[in-house]
Parts: C-alpha cells; structure tokens; sequence
C-alpha cells in the first residue's frame, strides 16, 4: 500500500470514529426546572460550610436522616424525561455516539436513580448507566468514570463540576447546558438545552 493509501485509511478511520459521551442525569437527561438557584447556591456556600463543618469547595453531602430526606425532595424536582433523549436515541441507532449515563446520585437515591434508567428506556438507549454509590464527591466520580469509560465527551448542567472537571480530564470536551442565571459566562461548550448539545454532538461526529 501506497503511503498515501495510509494515510486515507488512517484518516478515514478517524472521520469514523464512534465518539463515547457520558451525560449526567438532573438537569441533562432529566429536565430540572430550578437548576437556576445553582448560582445563589454557591454564594451561601462559606455559610453552609460554617454551618455543616464542611470545606467550602467541597459538594454537600447530607448525613443525617432528615438531611437525606430533605435531599430526596429536592431531588423529586426533576420530573420528566428531557425530549432531547430522542436525539440521542437517533445518534446511537446511526452509530455517532456510545452512550452512557454517569450520575452524581449518592447511594441513597438509588430509587429514583433506578426509575429514571426504566422510566427513560436508558437500557436499550445507553451501554451503561453508572451512579455514585460509593458517595464520592461528585466531580471525583465522574472525573473517575470518564477515565475509565474513555470518553471523549462529557455533557454536565453543573458550572462548578464543568470547572473541575476540565481540570482533572484535560483531553475530555466537557459540554455545558446552562441554565438563565449562569448563561452568561463565557465558556465555549455551552448550550441552552440538551438538544442543542446533541446537535452539536451530530456536527462533530
């Protein structure tokens, strides 16, 4: 074989290539109507880590029954299957992607975790759907699960586990779907929603 021949085959190899993206569940794959108060989140932070012995930088973690009661609640704000999920559907049956669930659910929200993979049809959509049960700080796991998963692309709702993530997974294109409050932070992976992620995803693969 000519060199040039090696050269089209090795680029038409990359051109083919089936990008591995992983997608967070609330607020990505599950619609969540008050990811907004994210922002007003994080300016209490130095309160809440006062108040709960916690190093600021660090993401909660409820301890006690009433805590993880109370989480569970918030949590009940993601209520419905994003239609974006169908995007995703369609890039997988035309092998443009390998798709994976990845979410920062600690273990005792598994419940919901596992109604929301049954409820979305993630099994027959998704090669694997992976939640945090060894209640590690979010961005670890998942900065961990991209890793050994491989992917290519990580697509997150969370503009403070963005930042840690495109520090601890450099080679990793980390999409963000903001949110109105935050949508102003210049970043150049952000999107309105997860369709237009997916879109974006359907360019580039």
């Amino acid at each position: 074989m000519t060199v040039s021949g090696i050269v089209y085959n090795y680029t038409n190899l990359i051109m083919n290539k089936i990008l591995k993206v992983g997608f967070d569940m609330d607020g990505v794959i599950l619609k969540n109507p008050i990811r907004f108060i994210r922002p007003i989140a994080k300016i209490m932070k130095p309160v809440k880590a006062l108040v709960f012995k916690q190093n600021r930088e660090s993401f909660y973690f409820p301890s006690s029954p009433l805590e993880k009661w109370l989480f569970s609640l918030l949590h009940l704000s993601s209520f419905m299957v994003d239609s974006g999920i169908s995007e995703i559907e369609d890039l997988v049956k035309s092998n443009k992607i390998e798709a994976y669930i990845v979410s920062g659910r600690y273990s005792f929200l598994k419940g919901g975790f596992d109604y929301w993979v049954k409820k979305s049809n993630s099994k027959n959509i998704f090669k694997g759907c992976f939640q945090n049960d060894k209640d590690l700080q979010p961005n670890l796991f998942k900065a961990n699960m991209i890793k050994k998963l491989g992917l290519d692309i990580y697509v997150e709702d969370n503009w403070d586990i963005v930042n840690k993530l495109k520090i601890q997974n450099p080679k990793v294109k980390v999409l963000w779907i903001t949110n109105w409050l935050d949508k102003f932070i210049a970043y150049p992976y952000k999107f309105s929603s997860l369709k237009k992620s997916c879109q974006f995803l359907k360019r580039h693969s």
